[in-house]
């Protein structure tokens, strides 16, 4: 029986859902609000605040400037592709960006894999911890993140990646 809480960010209220085993609790997703495909807590579902502390407690230094690189436990899910995209995900540091061309031939595969590497990215159930965000178009613009563009904008901005604008 999954395990769950929200938590307020400066992105709205966050959803964490996790997988309970042998006394702890591992990350299976977090969700922004008004992202698409978010799984919704079911009934039979277990809302435990306490289990998801650590993670939480992340999720606050980061936003306060703190934090720029999560060590958070998450239960393995998708397919060996995805895997192996996502772990390149994770190697993108705090305050930089890629294009899903680079990502695709840091990757090793043809160019004309982009769409998949994309859409491999776009199943990413980890959003800010996995930093999905972290990959523009080739020309600069902001495609493609779950958690709608205005988020990815100011989680870029956030980490300097992205200069703010001046309204």
């Amino acid at each position: 029986m999954p395990s769950y809480t929200t938590i307020d960010s400066p992105l709205g209220e966050l959803l964490l859902v996790g997988e309970p085993s042998d006394g702890r609790t591992t990350l299976t997703s977090l969700s922004l609000p008004g992202q698409r495909g978010v799984p919704a807590v079911q009934s039979g579902w277990r809302r435990d605040p306490t289990a998801f502390t650590h993670v939480a407690e992340q999720l606050s230094a980061y936003f306060a400037g703190e934090l720029t690189t999560f060590e958070v436990e998450f239960t393995p899910a998708g397919s060996d592709f995805q895997r192996r995209v996502w772990r390149a995900l994770e190697a993108i540091p705090y305050g930089t960006s890629t294009t899903y061309g680079r990502l695709t031939a840091q990757l090793g595969l043809e160019r004309g894999r982009a769409q998949a590497v994309g859409a491999a990215i776009g199943a990413n159930p980890l959003l800010l911890v996995r930093p999905c965000h972290r990959v523009i178009g080739a020309d600069g613009s902001m495609r493609g993140y779950a958690g709608g563009v205005e988020a990815k904008v100011r989680l870029l901005t956030h980490e300097g990646a992205l200069q703010p604008t001046l309204a």
